[in-house]
């Protein structure tokens, strides 16, 4: 099932919640695994041929993402969408957001002692606008000209 994700997202870091845990694997293990500084494992799930695998505590999300993201890595999470407890088939997942470097509201990972802009320029005919939102804040700029 992971792998259904990452081929949605494949130049994210997938983190994918199973019960209590967010889990990478394979590559996004190993990264993952290096930039957090966590342990690496390994399992077989049955199979001949091991998978890498890595993951922390749901709860920790707000502690590891912001190194994640710091590190400049792209990252999809990837939740359960349903209670475990209310299915006896298997549990409904999904990627609830997509976090980069560029553009992320979360308070942990946005640099509080400075400003975080999002820019706009658009241009029509002989008039130029341009509008500036600072994410952190809520302050909008505009301003309007000839060129």
């Amino acid at each position: 099932m992971p792998s259904n994700f990452k081929k949605k997202y494949p130049n994210a870091l997938l983190l994918f919640r199973v019960g209590d845990f967010y889990e990478t694997f394979n590559e996004d293990a190993i990264r993952t695994a290096k930039i957090l500084g966590i342990v690496l494992t390994k399992r077989a799930n049955g199979k001949a041929s091991h998978i890498d695998l890595a993951g922390f505590p749901h709860h920790s999300l707000d502690t590891y993402l912001p190194k994640l993201i710091k590190a400049g890595e792209r990252v999809a999470i990837c939740d359960q969408l349903e209670d475990p407890k209310a299915t006896k088939k298997i549990v409904k997942r999904g990627v609830t957001e997509l976090v980069t470097p560029g553009l992320s509201y979360n308070d942990q990972v946005l640099d509080n002692k400075r400003n975080n802009f999002l820019g706009s320029v658009h241009t029509h005919k002989s008039q130029t606008g341009v509008a500036f939102l600072d994410v952190s804040t809520g302050e909008f700029y505009l301003a309007q000209g000839e060129n």
